[in-house]
Parts: C-alpha cells; sequence; structure tokens
C-alpha cells in the first residue's frame, strides 16, 4: 500500500514543500553587530602602515598559508593598491600605497 503524499504513481516520490523560513535571530532582535573586518582588510590594514608587515606577520594575523597571504597581496594589486617590498638583511617587507 503507497501513502499518497509520497508517490505520483509514477514509482517517484513527490517533494515535500519545505516549511517557510523564519527570520533570523539578528532581525529579530535589532541591528546585528558591526560587520567585522574581512582578513584582506586586515592586511590591507597592515601593509598600509610605515612600517609595512613581513609575510610572517601576515601569516600570523590570517591565519593563512604563506602561498595565500603572497595570492591575497595580488588582489589588492588588482584592487589598485600599490605594493612594494624591500628585503633587508634577509628579511622581506611588504608595504602598500592605497588606491585613489
Amino acid at each position: 500500500m503507497t501513502n499518497p503524499s509520497t508517490s505520483t504513481g509514477t514509482g517517484k516520490p513527490t517533494r515535500k514543500s519545505k516549511a517557510s523560513k523564519s527570520p533570523d535571530a539578528s532581525s529579530r532582535n535589532g541591528p546585528a553587530d558591526p560587520k567585522q573586518p574581512s582578513k584582506q582588510d586586515r592586511l590591507a590594514a597592515m601593509l598600509l602602515r610605515d612600517d609595512g608587515a613581513t609575510l610572517d606577520h601576515m601569516v600570523e594575523s590570517t591565519g593563512w598559508l604563506p602561498h595565500t597571504v603572497r595570492a591575497a597581496l595580488t588582489g589588492l594589486k588588482k584592487k589598485g593598491y600599490g605594493i612594494t617590498s624591500d628585503k633587508v638583511d634577509g628579511l622581506r617587507t611588504y608595504r602598500a600605497v592605497a588606491p585613489k
């Protein structure tokens, strides 16, 4: 015996309709917390400082692997940041100039 709510007579079960979604807690309790800066925003802020940032500092700040940090630097270049690097005593320091 088949249940009419789960079968169309063709042997295929029918989909049950999804229940309407209730609004999330942030919309019910007023405004949500202010948006936290993204990791890429934090990376840009580090590079814009006068001291710049080393790869180790950027890896520590973001939790990314070094190749991911370098890829993010490329992404910042594409957004218009001027990225430069200097190597002093074997330690490379990256700096940026904000886009206009």
